[in-house]
């Protein structure tokens, strides 16, 4: 045990590796050992049944079900009306101005079908409710739109009445959850169940602390309920006075695995300090459970509180327990041995599990071995049932707690205890109550009212928890009201239902994401400490290796001028010399490059050869990106995944491609994505067979000859791919103006692509592609819908993940002037807790920029802000490496003040009127700019405007705008940030082979230069803009919780002359969009005439799209 546990608990370690062992083991398994050690048998299980039976029958006589169950049972999360009710509860409270109050609204209520639900009920106030959200509805679509003026009229005197009747109805909504806003409230509202014989834990309303003073304020209530409770701590019985829960990420931070020591030093005192409040006062404290990310270091946490000395004696330390998690049966003995070895006896509470959906989803984004939960509510029925049977077993050092509002659980628990009073039931405030009446009449057990307390602004995230665990079609709530569902499938035996089911369909492993064909790429779980352990064993040896970089080539390489790499972090750090390429090099590379000539699915094979040795080599590819680019373990993992993803994605894409390849492409990759986005252009031509010279950025050519080595080891041949080592001007425009080069696959600044566009013109053949993807003036919008936390959060990883040197990153916040104090604030308090420095260390959130010069240049664009007293926020900067602290700087006029791009972690802020949205987005629009854009907004309708309108590569709703996924996020943008078409997308092979085509000279239209400009322009003027329409939409693969989906639109009004002059083949292809390709120039290089947007949305199923276009 790690953190100054007595010697007597030494022993549990061997318990703690158990509990690690479980984190992702297999369903099947870890259910046999559970059912062969802990089920009950046959005659209990048959027991439970019938008194089940007994009890839901009992329930659906009883006249008094609660207003949140009927709620449920009639508007539960199978209906398009529960999902807007839970979205307006969730934003609705929250907003401050009028109109957006009024579009939400109208937004959730108006397109619902309420008439469906009228008198279904068999409570009059659901039934009223149903009344009054038809009407509201009816007003609502009897409004604007119509052109009845006086029913527009009417629905325009009628707002501030709808506002208010709504929002009366969500308070409503949230007092059937809260028991009072104060903990003084709460405890006068108990009293009427308390004596009836129901205790109570009080829960304070919140969720992860994103500040400093959000940590400061839990704790301050946490003390002030303990305080407010010790009165009505009568009983020396500890089990009979009430009890408070406490969440640990409310108390700080950075309650992460990434933050552990920092987490160790700060979190455990305070947790010990309402520890010993609650233990003097003679109340019960119990640690709520949270996401299985955090388990292993609660478990710290847990160990070094209950080992305080002070406490000794106290039996209501309490954890809670979530029968979902593969963990639980390995933590149940873990806690028994740990109250054993401290002489304690503590508390327990069985709960389900709250977090299913984020735990499926995060599993799939990362890639992780495995889900940490069950797959199946079966499954996690019966290991309640269990792990119930487990603690019933332990009651000499714990006391369970089983929080459940199902009648089999309850029932089955009872035919297994003893003892009625070894144990307590629980039960949500709002829910369970005819159920858990019913059973302490009969059978004299204890119930505990777990029951949140706090403002209903705050009541968010655990309203959509209760609803995600109780609002489906299948939970026990749902169910048990509903007459049509027989009572036998009620009551029915869970162990019976688990024999017949066979895994969840709806649920894809993480490993099989994007379908039998392609592998995910393999994750790695930075919260465990166990593959922590093996990361840093992998890349120990390279911990202090040095590599050499030279040209690789197909014949024999002279090289030129050697020169040595820095580490940006620590430059006295030097990881290796890269030799440059030499003009003979050069040469020797264009006569000896040979298209890569095997069948496609041989081509495929290699390249998934490749991918398994980049996974294979992870450590020293994580070594290469921290001590070469600068890059922290997160980026490195996310950056390995792409490039593993890119190989297999490609490999794929090949096997379905019929038209040869183009001859020898020139790949020019950047160093902010040394390999992924070099892997992915290498990858891409020799999937269509090409041959190809790659020349990386002169910054961190190290990663790149590593990569070659690789991908020469897989079967690659040395004369289909080549590396050249070397600078811009001198390697790279000698491979993009030679007339052997096929096409040009390029990534980074505008103005290159520019100068490589017009060597290329000059040098090569006219139907050479250009292929470029450069940088953006990337926005994002935060309206007073938005949920702050998320949206802070989200900007956070936007701006300054990476350490802002991502093409996709966040330049430019516009935030809601009703909402922006409060999100400015928090967001200046939220990069305080971010921690800068070398990013070899795993707690290191902002690693350096690539190079000095690049430090300085985004310092002095800091300092000209400073000098005009617009920088809200800073960081402070570390002494040493080029790092560049985290920055806010005040941008009034928003876009149209930005100048440039300024590439590193500096984030512009501007204020915006509600009423101004679509001025913003015209704006964004008129720099020309297309890659990326970001909005945070609960308003659907609001989300279609805007995707409509935003002319961007890729659009992300509600969620951060970087990390693009290969296959589910096709990359790329239009106008200034790029050609097309989108990386990792089904059309980007298609540009590296040739194009199926011929055009008959005799059938090309005259030349057309009797056509001015002035007649062309007015012409095009009387046109409409085709670019709004949408062509095709195609819906990506994706994580659960997402939709993807890319669409393709026309590129715009197009002209196109006739060629003239030897060796033109037809018309070109088409200029920019909404720009005249004009006859006698020559057309610009990889355009096509359609253009593809990417969408990703998380949370809704919106249909929205983003894009891919060209470079002007």
């Amino acid at each position: 045990m790690p953190y100054d546990l007595p010697p007597s608990l030494r022993h549990l370690s061997d318990l703690r590796a158990d509990v690690r062992a479980a984190h992702y083991a297999d369903e099947d398994g870890i259910l046999g050992a559970l059912i062969g050690r802990h089920a009950p048998d046959a005659g209990m299980r048959a027991a439970a049944v019938t008194r089940a039976a007994r009890l839901v029958t009992a329930l659906r006589n009883d006249s008094r079900p609660g207003l949140m169950e009927l709620f449920l049972a009639e508007y539960g999360l199978s209906t398009r009306e529960g999902v807007a009710l839970m979205c307006l509860a969730e934003a609705l409270l929250r907003v401050p101005d009028a109109p957006t109050i009024d579009a939400l609204i109208e937004d959730k209520i108006a397109p619902s079908a309420w008439g469906h639900h009228l008198g279904k009920s068999s409570s009059s106030l659901v039934n009223a409710s149903t009344w009054a959200l038809m009407l509201t509805g009816r007003v609502l679509q009897d409004g604007e739109g119509m052109a009845n003026v006086l029913r527009g009229a009417v629905r325009r005197l009628g707002e501030p009445v709808i506002r208010a009747a709504v929002g009366r109805a969500m308070r409503e909504m949230g007092r059937q959850f809260v028991l009072g806003e104060t903990i003084p409230d709460a405890m006068a509202r108990a009293a009427t169940q308390e004596a009836e014989g129901y205790t109570y834990s009080y829960d304070m309303l919140g969720e992860a602390a994103m500040t400093a003073a959000d940590a400061a304020a839990y704790f301050d209530a946490y003390a002030q309920a303990i305080a407010g409770l010790a009165a009505a701590c009568r009983s020396d019985d500890i089990r009979a006075n009430p009890g408070i829960s406490i969440k640990l990420s409310a108390l700080h931070p950075r309650y992460e695995a990434a933050q552990r020591d920092r987490v160790m030093a700060e979190l455990v005192p305070r947790v010990r300090r309402l520890a010993r409040a609650a233990c003097a006062a003679g109340m019960g404290l119990n640690i709520d459970a949270e996401e299985a990310d955090r388990l292993d270091l609660s478990l710290d946490v847990i160990a070094a509180v209950l080992a305080d000395d002070a406490l000794s004696g106290w039996d209501g330390f309490g954890v809670v327990v979530q029968a979902y998690g593969k963990r639980a049966a390995p933590l149940l003995d873990w806690l028994h041995a740990l109250a054993e070895g401290l002489d304690r006896r503590i508390m327990v509470r069985l709960v389900k599990g709250a977090y299913w959906d984020t735990e499926i989803k995060r599993a799939q984004v990362e890639g992780l071995p495995g889900f940490p939960v069950f797959t199946r509510k079966v499954a996690t029925d019966v290991s309640y049932l269990c792990n119930a049977r487990k603690l019933l077993g332990m009651t000499d050092r714990i006391y369970p707690q089983f929080a459940t509002h199902n009648a089999h659980s309850v029932a089955a628990i009872l035919e297994m205890a003893d003892d009625p009073t070894a144990f307590e039931f629980q039960r949500l405030h709002g829910m369970g109550e005819a159920l858990h009446d019913l059973v302490r009449q009969q059978n004299g057990t204890r119930c505990r009212i777990y029951a949140p307390v706090g403002a209903h602004r705050d009541l968010l995230a655990y309203l959509v928890r209760r609803l995600l665990e109780n609002g489906a079609n299948s939970s026990f709530v749902h169910q048990v009201l509903d007459a049509e569902v027989p009572v036998e499938t009620v009551a029915a035996d869970p162990f019976d239902a688990l024999d017949r089911a066979a895994a969840n369909p709806a649920v894809t492993p993480p490993e099989d994401l994007f379908g039998p064909s392609r592998r995910n790429s393999q994750g790695f779980d930075l919260a465990d400490p166990m593959t922590l352990a093996r990361i840093d064993a992998a890349r120990a040896p390279s911990a202090t290796a040095r590599w050499q970089a030279a040209p690789l080539l197909a014949g024999p390489a002279q090289g030129g001028p050697v020169h040595p790499v820095a580490n940006p972090a620590r430059p006295d750090d030097r990881p290796g010399d890269v030799q440059e390429s030499s003009a003979a090099d050069i040469e020797t590379a264009l006569a000896a490059a040979a298209p890569w000539a095997a069948p496609a699915p041989a081509r495929a094979a290699v390249l998934r050869r490749a991918a398994d040795l980049y996974e294979a080599h992870h450590g020293e590819i994580f070594a290469l990106l921290a001590r070469e680019a600068g890059k922290t373990l997160p980026d490195a993992v996310g950056e390995l995944r792409e490039a593993v993803d890119f190989l297999r994605y490609y490999a794929d894409q090949a096997e379905g491609l019929e038209a040869p390849a183009r001859g020898v492409f020139t790949c020019i990759s950047p160093w902010n994505f040394p390999l992924a986005i070099f892997t992915g252009q290498i990858a891409a031509a020799l999937a269509a067979g090409n041959a190809v010279l790659a020349k990386p950025a002169e910054t961190t050519a190290l990663i790149a000859h590593r990569a070659v080595q690789l991908m020469h080891q897989a079967g690659v041949p040395r004369a289909a791919l080549q590396l050249l080592p070397g600078t811009g001007a001198e390697v790279g425009a000698a491979l993009t103006a030679d007339a052997r080069i096929a096409g040009v696959c390029f990534t980074g600044s505008t103005a290159t692509a520019q100068g490589i566009n017009r060597a290329m013109a000059t040098h090569l053949a006219p139907d050479a592609p250009l292929i470029a993807e450069t940088g953006g003036l990337n926005a994002m919008v935060v309206d007073s819908t938005a949920l702050p936390e998320q949206a802070v959060r989200d900007i956070l990883a936007s701006a300054f993940q990476s350490a802002g040197q991502r093409c996709s990153a966040l330049r430019l916040l516009y935030v809601q002037e009703d909402v922006a104090d409060g999100v400015i604030e928090m967001l200046k308090a939220a990069m305080s807790e971010l921690s800068l420095g070398d990013p070899w260390h795993l707690k290191t959130d902002i690693g350096p920029v690539v190079t000095a010069e690049a430090a300085t240049d985004i310092m002095e664009h800091i300092a000209a802000f400073r000098a005009d007293g617009r920088v809200i926020a800073e960081l402070s900067r570390p002494a040493q490496g080029h790092v560049v602290p985290p920055t806010l700087l005040s941008l009034p006029g928003g876009i149209a003040d930005l100048q440039r791009e300024v590439f590193g972690p500096v984030l512009h802020v501007a204020t915006y009127k509600a009423r101004d949205l679509d001025r913003i987005i015209a704006e964004v629009n008129a720099k020309g700019f297309g890659l990326t854009f970001g909005l945070h907004s609960r308003i659907d309708d609001r989300v279609q405007q805007v995707c409509g309108a935003i002319r961007v590569g890729n659009t992300y709703v509600n969620r951060n705008q970087i990390g693009a996924v290969v296959g589910s996020q096709p990359f790329g943008g239009e106008g200034l940030s790029g050609t097309g078409p989108k990386a990792g997308g089904p059309h980007y092979l298609a540009r590296f082979a040739q194009a199926a085509r011929h055009i008959d000279p005799a059938d090309a239209p005259p030349p057309a230069t009797q056509v001015t400009r002035d007649a062309l322009d007015a012409a095009l003027a009387a046109l409409p803009d085709p670019r709004d329409t949408t062509l095709s939409t195609e819906v990506m693969p994706g994580p659960t919780g997402e939709s993807n989906r890319l669409s393709t639109h026309p590129r715009g009004r197009v002209l196109s002359p006739r060629p003239h002059g030897p060796g033109r083949r037809g018309p070109g292809p088409p200029g920019p969009r909404g720009r005249v390709q004009r006859p006698g120039r020559r057309p610009r290089r990889g355009r096509g005439a359609v253009r593809h947007r990417t969408a990703r949305l998380v949370g809704d199923p919106w249909p929205h799209r983003g894009g891919d276009l060209l470079g002007r």
